[in-house]
């Protein structure tokens, strides 16, 4: 099917979703996970063949976001278990307000409608985007990379037998079958067919959205993430949250990009950071952190030294922008000019200067003494999540159910006129 033909069955699949009901809707989701479940040995095989061609072409840390296992497989589905278990968010009473002429005006939550994702390169965000449209009354229409595409598809198939087998619309879940940069156009163009456009990716994807969309967009991923070390922290708390944050998975947008480091602990804190990120994980047979030094903390560790564009890029590596700053005041002032509006945490015993911190960094999530690794729909009680927005309308930070509806007047009265 071309794009258009899946765009205009999806607004097809619009009512009888609408009118399916919180029971009908859970009950899709629980069987949807039961397929996924059921699907593996084929999903693996798609995954297996999409391995297989991206090999030589990206990086071994990009090529993690497209691995699947049984694992993977395994936690999406329970994902998709778990969005069915939260509430149900569609019909929901957000006010009620009875005017003196008595009329009853009430808000009440709504899907959105048709809600189009595009992605690359990671087939489990497939499960998440479809388990909370579904769950939230909003038909899914899914754009993924052509690196991933066999993945998606698979994973897209398998859910839309459990949509079919509680009597949903299999067009409830679409995958786009063009992989070309034309049906992402057409999806930014889709005036009318889509309600919302999410796009999950790069810089360069945000940015094609944000330029060219015609449909409402949400920017998400891009996450050029801080942890500021403070004069006050606790520098083995610290060392554990720096490790965390860039070592866990460094491809995602919730990594660790950036560290700052007060210079009062700097001669310090540093060379344990070399210790743990470098020595001890070559040692150990693990890919040591690239380290790349602004002067300061260059004349006190060996490492890379570090041009200006390094603290204004989101590596997806292992590479950390490290600089050593005077106070939480230039902390803060580093951020404001470099981060992307993602996470940026401040590492802290000193309430005094967490609050500086918490109150003047601007981004979706800023944490005290934490990983920014905790950014995440899961992590946050989602179920999971559809994007992270980096922007503050409509939705800002890990989206979930309620950030895929939004909402009308339904307004009582008694034979009033104006």
């Amino acid at each position: 099917m071309t794009t258009r033909e899946i765009l205009l069955a999806a607004q097809e699949a619009k009512a009888p979703l609408a009118s399916a009901g919180p029971q009908r809707r859970t009950a899709a989701l629980l069987a949807m996970a039961d397929c996924l479940t059921k699907s593996a040995d084929a999903i693996l095989q798609a995954n297996r063949a999409d391995m297989e061609a991206a090999r030589g072409t990206m990086s071994e840390v990009i090529l993690d976001r497209l691995y699947l296992d049984e694992g993977r497989i395994r936690a999406m589905a329970e994902g998709v278990g778990q969005v069915a278990a939260l509430p149900d968010p569609v019909g929901r009473t957000l006010s009620r307000r009875e005017r003196p002429n008595g009329l009853v005006i009430e808000r009440v939550s709504v899907p959105l409608g048709v809600v189009a994702i595009i992605y690359e390169s990671r087939p489990n965000v497939t499960g998440d985007a479809a388990a909370l449209a579904v769950k939230s009354g909003n038909v899914c229409v899914l754009r993924g990379g052509k690196e991933s595409w066999r993945s998606c598809n698979a994973i897209t198939e398998a859910m839309r037998d459990g949509l079919e087998r509680a009597g949903l619309p299999r067009q409830t879940v679409s995958l786009i079958q063009d992989t070309s940069r034309q049906s992402a156009k057409e999806l930014m163009e889709a005036s009318g067919l889509v309600d919302l456009l999410i796009p999950r990716g790069g810089a360069g994807l945000i940015r094609a959205c944000v330029e060219n969309a015609t449909v409402p967009c949400i920017q998400t991923g891009t996450g050029i993430c801080h942890v500021y070390v403070d004069a006050a922290a606790d520098l083995d708390k610290a060392l554990a949250i720096v490790e965390n944050a860039k070592t866990s998975r460094p491809s995602v947008c919730n990594a660790e990009e950036a560290l700052l480091v007060h210079r009062a602990v700097a001669d310090r804190f540093l060379p344990a950071l070399k210790k743990r990120l470098v020595d001890d994980r070559a040692a150990a047979g693990l890919r040591p952190v690239e380290l790349r030094l602004d002067q300061a903390a260059a004349a006190i560790i060996p490492g890379t030294p570090a041009v200006e564009h390094d603290f204004d890029t989101e590596f997806l590596d292992y590479i950390l922008a490290v600089k050593v700053v005077e106070d939480v005041g230039a902390a803060v002032a580093h951020i404001a000019a470099h981060s992307t509006g993602h996470s940026d945490a401040i590492v802290t015993e000193d309430e005094e200067a967490a609050a500086r911190f918490t109150q003047a960094v601007d981004s979706a999530a800023v944490y005290v003494n934490a990983s920014t690794r905790f950014t995440d729909g899961g992590e946050f009680g989602l179920g999971c999540e559809m994007g992270i927005s980096t922007q503050k309308l409509h939705a800002r930070g890990p989206m979930g159910l309620e950030e895929l509806c939004s909402y009308k007047y339904i307004v009582r009265g008694n034979g009033q006129v104006r």
